[in-house]
């Protein structure tokens, strides 16, 4: 019953690292929420804690990105409030990194309660808000089960020690291609660049996974010390694509209709959604790390500034760090769990599951998987104002 269900939510779910498409306007306003400097008049207080007088919580996140049944209710978060008495206002708010900073930057300057008492986001805006002081810091004693974190995200370069946030999910970016019109396979991104798949080939809006697997087959440790004239390399080569035509678009979220259309037949993409698109439209795509490696990230819990509930949202990631919790969470969404014991608990639901590289990495494919290093300010306008320039042109 419990393995029907998760193939029923596979089947509906969309995915949560949803993005803007690229173009036009929309793309102009991701631009422009990119290279938002912010904090430049000073970083706010952190609002008074009130949660001893109100048991309520406001969670913003992103679409289908937690378990959910046929009524839409979430159950673990249903058992969170019974266990705690907290009732937690659950939003699908976070459309994009940068879009979500966008909407609430103004409020957060000046220390004001932005609707949100949890958010999720990406490392490197998890990296913006410490930066800017728009993250409270967490207290640990609330945390007892963060002792389950995985080792190799405890202390991140964007927050020693995890004391501004706590992961939520992870996953990796790499390559996929259509197994029936590509029987032998990719194994590179320079495999894209095929003359056979000219115009049938996909990548991400998302600058750090788009540019990390290109810098990867450049030869770049993109974890360690580059700088202007290694990024400037992989632009040029992803203009090149995007100028002859072998690139067809650059897109979020929607690249998976293209794949289902054939449209595209091999892409730059995230790994959960290639588990779901199988589920969807029939078993014909593999995900792949590239020989040169792929990308991996972590969406992560913080408290904005001005949440007057911070307790309140201590407790719900305590109880999202308890494995049985993780293991159910993992289960439906097909990312990667940060928490140690998740795989073990997931045997009980799912012995496959728990063999998954996609939820459960092992060490070797760990190996060829590499975190994009932090930009300061200055870095992370600059390349995302030339990666912006091939979306807008595209």
């Amino acid at each position: 019953m419990i393995r029907a269900l998760i193939a029923q939510a596979r089947r509906a779910q969309l995915n949560r690292r949803t993005l803007l498409a690229g173009a036009g306007a929309g793309a102009a306003a991701l631009a422009l929420a990119a290279c938002s400097t912010g904090g430049a008049q000073g970083k706010p207080d952190a609002a008074v804690d009130d949660s001893a007088n109100d048991p309520t919580l406001n969670w913003a996140n992103w679409a289908a990105y937690i378990d959910e049944d046929d009524s839409g209710a979430y159950p673990t978060l249903e058992r969170f409030t019974e266990e705690t008495g907290i009732t937690v206002n659950y939003e699908v708010a976070v459309d994009d990194n940068n879009t979500y900073y966008g909407k609430v930057k103004d409020q957060l300057a000046l220390g004001q309660d932005i609707g949100a008492d949890t958010a999720v986001l990406t490392d490197w805006m998890i990296a913006r808000w410490i930066r800017f002081g728009y993250a409270q810091k967490l207290d640990h004693a609330n945390i007892p089960n963060l002792a389950n974190l995985s080792p190799a995200l405890r202390d991140p370069d964007f927050d020693a020690g995890r004391e501004y946030s706590v992961p939520w999910q992870g996953g990796f970016a790499g390559i996929c291609w259509n197994t029936e019109a590509i029987p032998g396979g990719i194994e590179s991104v320079d495999d894209l660049w095929s003359p056979d798949l000219k115009g049938r080939v996909g990548v991400l809006s998302e600058m750090r996974d788009t540019m990390g697997l290109i810098m990867l087959q450049n030869g770049i440790d993109i974890a360690g010390d580059w700088g202007d004239d290694d990024f400037t390399a992989a632009i040029d080569v992803l203009r090149t694509q995007v100028d002859n035509g072998q690139v067809r678009n650059i897109k979020g979220n929607s690249y998976l209709e293209d794949l289902k259309s054939e449209d595209t037949l091999a892409a730059i993409c995230w790994s959960g959604d290639i588990t779901v698109l199988n589920a969807e439209a029939g078993d014909k795509w593999k995900f792949a790390l590239p020989t040169a490696g792929g990308t991996i990230w972590n969406d992560n819990f913080l408290v904005p500034i001005g949440s007057p509930r911070k307790t309140n949202a201590e407790k719900l990631i305590n109880y999202y760090y308890e494995p049985e919790i993780a293991a159910e969470v993992a289960a439906w969404v097909n990312f990667i769990t940060p928490v140690v014991g998740a795989k073990e608990a997931a045997i009980a639901i799912d012995p496959e599951l728990a063999e998954n590289q996609l939820i459960f990495p092992n060490e070797e494919t760990l190996a060829n998987a590499h975190i994009f290093r932090s930009l300061d300010g200055a870095e992370e306008q600059k390349y995302q104002a030339q990666f912006q320039s091939i979306l807008l042109g595209a």
